[in-house]
């Protein structure tokens, strides 16, 4: 092998190596982001259903008032539309 072969084999032992890394930290760098990815959106989900919960003994209150003004009054919301027309 003469010298300039040698030093083309190394230039390119040295480019793979440098290939090798930035793939490394890519493949790092994306696994990160589906796992951060998978993070958010659990938080938002989990955010809105947590929310739901604590509302929910306040949407029960207004949907019974609205049922016993309904069953009291004896009218419906078609009711209250057919007046205002």
């Amino acid at each position: 092998m003469t010298p300039e072969e040698k030093d083309l084999l190394r230039k390119t032992l040295e480019l793979t190596e440098e290939n090798n890394r930035m793939l490394k930290s890519i493949s790092s760098s994306m696994r990160l982001a589906r796992i951060m990815s998978i993070v958010y959106w659990v938080f938002i989900i989990g955010s809105a259903v947590g929310a739901y919960y604590l509302i929910q003994p306040y949407i029960e209150a207004i949907t019974g008032a609205y049922g016993g003004a309904r069953d009291t009054f004896g009218i419906s919301i078609d009711g209250l539309k057919e007046l205002f027309q």
